[in-house]
């Protein structure tokens, strides 16, 4: 591998575009990028090193998944308690 400078073109994911894309460095720490932008949607952000971000987990639906799964199968039970279901929203006054 190649040392990278200043302006070189690296893959990367852009948390914009939520791809992996072209991006030219911006910045350097000692000898690895640290800031990139991506040559597609221009955005500036810190060298992912092409890892995308974990998927966020929707809590509601995993309480959902394990009380349906609790009512299907009683003598199981789920492998990680889940928390506690999202109050539901107030009702607006008209």
């Amino acid at each position: 591998m190649r040392e990278v400078r200043l302006g070189d073109t690296i893959d990367d994911y852009c948390v914009k575009c939520k791809r992996i894309m072209n991006h030219s460095v911006v910045s350097m720490l000692e000898r690895d990028p640290a800031k990139v932008r991506c040559r597609t949607c221009y955005s500036d952000h810190d060298y992912r090193h092409e890892q995308a971000p974990p998927p966020k987990v929707d809590t509601r639906k995993a309480a959902l998944f394990n009380e349906v799964l609790a009512k299907v199968q009683p003598d199981t039970a789920p492998a990680a308690a889940a928390p506690e279901a999202a109050k539901p929203k107030a009702k607006r006054k008209k």
